[in-house]
């Protein structure tokens, strides 16, 4: 069996979402703290929004980890938050669970208020922890993966 998280990680770090897609089971369940849980094309489509949108995505993977029904890894993203123009690099520890050689769920774990003190400066630090925040955040994410799709 081929290794297919190392494939889908080489294939964000060349914004190949095509293979990307490829990788996941037709049954996939994504979740992480930005998006909360897609479902099958739209888990999908979340990728190629990110690759064709992220002009300046720079990633990195490390301790992957695989067996026949799960995996892990790490990886680092680099980009500018399109919204406020800031840097941010941010760490995410990634769980898999593999069906038929294909990725049948992946949970990203990261650090929001992190994630939102490097977004949002002061403001983020403040309220990056909140649920209101975590609420509000994960409803723009998915309005702005619901307006990719339409268009």
């Amino acid at each position: 069996m081929s290794n297919i998280i190392e494939k889908f990680y080489t294939a964000f770090a060349e914004k190949d979402w095509e293979t990307m897609q490829a990788c996941y089971h037709d049954e996939v369940t994504f979740e992480d703290p930005a998006f909360g849980k897609l479902y099958g094309e739209e888990a999908k489509k979340m990728w190629r929004m990110l690759c064709e949108q992220g002009k300046d995505l720079k990633i990195e993977f490390s301790k992957i980890e695989v067996s026949e029904t799960s995996g892990k890894a790490h990886w680092e993203a680099w980009y500018t938050f399109s919204l406020t123009k800031r840097k941010i690099h941010n760490k995410i520890d990634a769980k898999f669970e593999l069906k038929e050689g294909l990725i049948l769920k992946h949970s990203d774990n990261f650090n929001l208020h992190k994630w939102a003190s490097q977004a949002f400066g002061f403001k983020g630090w403040i309220f990056g922890g909140t649920n209101f925040f975590r609420k509000k955040f994960r409803a723009q994410a998915r309005k702005s993966l619901k307006r990719y799709k339409a268009g």
